[in-house]
C-alpha cells in the first residue's frame, strides 16, 4: 500500500500529533508499505524511516508552523500517486490535502485530535464557538472517514453534524514503560532526589500551557508527607511556579527516552489537571509504568481511567475532588499497587503495534469504500 502523510506537525517539534505519525511511519516501514511525509517548513529532516518528508511554505504562529495554501501540496500527493491520504490533525495543510485527493480521485483519512469545544470554552468564544465548528465540518467532510481517539470526540463530532466517524484510539510502549523500571538505578537515584525521606510522589507529565491548568496542583498545597514531580516545559511555566510556591515541587523540565520512563517509575500516582484532552497519551504511559491515575472526568481519561478500578475521575471543576482523591491514594500504598497493577492490565492490548494495524484496517475500508482495490503490503 501506498500512503501519503500530510501532518500539521512533526520533527523536530514534539508533541502527541508528531509521536503519533512517528509511531505510524514506523510501522509502516516494518510491514513493507510505501509511505511519504508533507509537513510545514520548519526544519524537518529530509527523511524518516527511509521515507522522505517534504516540506511546504509555513508561518510561525504561536511558535507552531503553520502550513499555507500551496500548489506544491497538490503536484507531490499526485506524483507518488498514493493509495490513501492520511491527514494528522488536519488544519490549513491537512484541508489542502484532502482536498487535493478528492481532485486526484484518492480517498483520504482523517485523524481528529483537537478538542475545539473545550478550547472555544476555555477562551470564552461565545459565539465562534459554531464558526470554529463549521470550519472544522468544512476540513472533515471530504474525508471517507474521520477517526476520533475518544467517546467524548465522538459526541462532540457528531453533534456538531460531522460524518463517518470511528473510533481510533493511540498506542503506548509496553517495553520501554514497564513497572520493572522502578529496579533501575536511574530510577532510584531519581526517587531518591525527588523524595529524600520517603514521601509520596505525585508526578504530571506533558506541556505546560494554559489548557494543561497545571496551576490546579495548588490544590494539593499542605498535604502531609507528598511531593510534587512535573515533567514538561510550555509558556505557562511562569504562572505555574507562581501559583505552587512554597510548595514541595521538583521541576525536571522537558525529558525524553529512559529518562522520561525512569520519572513515570519514580512517582507513586500520577495526576492529570487539563480538561481538554482528546486522549490522554501520558495517562497511558503512566497506567503501562504501573503507576495509578487521578484525572477530571472528561474528554479522553473517561475512556482510560476505570474509576475506583485503576484510578479515580473527579469532576472537571471540582479542586476538591482531586485533592481528596490524592489524599485517600497518598494514605494507602496497598491500594496504589493494586490500583497500578490494573492500569497496567488495561494497556496491555494497546501496543503500537496493534494499534497501527488497526489504523491500516480504516485505511482499507476508506480504499474498498471508494471502489478501488486494496494493495497489501510486499
Amino acid at each position: 500500500m501506498r500512503i501519503a502523510i500530510v501532518t500539521e506537525s512533526f520533527l523536530p517539534t514534539v508533541n502527541g500529533v508528531t509521536n503519533s505519525v512517528c509511531k505510524v511511519l514506523d510501522h509502516l516501514r516494518a510491514e513493507g508499505h510505501e509511505a511519504m511525509v508533507i509537513v510545514p517548513a520548519a526544519g524537518s529532516p529530509r527523511e524518516y524511516a527511509g521515507f522522505p518528508v517534504h516540506e511546504v511554505p509555513a508561518l510561525a504562529y504561536r511558535q507552531f508552523p503553520v502550513g499555507l495554501p500551496s500548489p506544491h501540496v497538490q503536484r507531490l500527493i499526485a506524483a507518488f500517486a498514493p493509495d490513501i491520504v492520511h491527514a494528522a490533525s488536519p488544519f490549513l495543510l491537512g484541508a489542502q490535502a484532502i482536498a487535493a485527493a478528492g481532485r486526484l480521485g484518492v480517498p483520504s483519512v482523517a485523524i481528529f485530535q483537537t478538542d475545539v469545544a473545550g478550547y472555544a470554552r476555555r477562551n470564552h468564544l461565545g459565539a465562534a464557538t459554531s464558526f470554529a465548528w463549521r470550519v472544522v465540518r468544512w476540513i472533515h467532510e471530504g474525508a471517507a472517514v474521520t477517526l476520533v481517539p475518544s467517546s467524548a470526540s465522538m459526541a462532540d463530532l457528531s453533534a456538531a453534524g460531522i460524518r463517518r466517524l470511528a473510533r481510533w484510539g493511540r498506542g503506548v510502549d509496553l517495553v520501554r514503560y514497564h513497572p520493572a523500571n522502578r529496579l533501575d538505578p536511574a530510577t532510584i537515584a531519581l526517587r531518591d532526589q525527588l523524595a529524600p525521606n520517603g514521601e509520596v510522589v505525585v508526578g504530571y507529565v506533558g506541556r505546560i500551557a494554559p489548557e494543561k491548568q497545571v496551576e490546579r496542583f495548588k490544590a494539593l498545597r499542605g498535604l502531609p508527607g507528598v511531593r510534587l514531580a512535573i515533567v514538561g516545559d510550555g509558556p505557562s511555566v511562569p504562572s505555574a511556579k507562581r501559583a505552587l510556591a512554597g510548595m514541595p515541587v521538583t521541576w525536571l523540565g522537558r525529558l525524553g527516552g529512559a529518562e522520561l520512563a525512569a520519572a513515570y517509575a519514580s512517582f507513586d500516582l500520577f495526576v492529570h489537571t487539563g480538561t481538554e484532552e482528546t486522549f490522554g497519551q501520558t495517562l497511558q504511559e503512566a497506567f503501562a509504568s504501573g503507576v495509578p491515575v487521578i484525572a477530571p472526568r472528561s474528554g479522553g481519561p473517561i475512556d482510560l481511567v476505570d474509576h475506583g478500578v485503576n484510578g479515580f475521575l473527579f469532576e472537571p471543576t471540582d479542586d476538591t475532588g482531586l485533592r481528596s482523591f490524592v489524599e485517600l491514594l497518598s494514605t494507602d500504598r496497598a491500594a496504589r499497587l493494586r490500583m497500578g497493577e490494573a492500569g497496567r492490565r488495561s494497556v496491555i492490548g494497546r501496543s503500537w503495534h496493534s494499534v497501527c494495524a488497526e489504523l491500516v484496517g480504516h485505511y482499507e475500508a476508506a480504499i474498498v469504500s471508494a471502489g478501488k482495490t486494496v494493495l497489501k503490503s510486499s
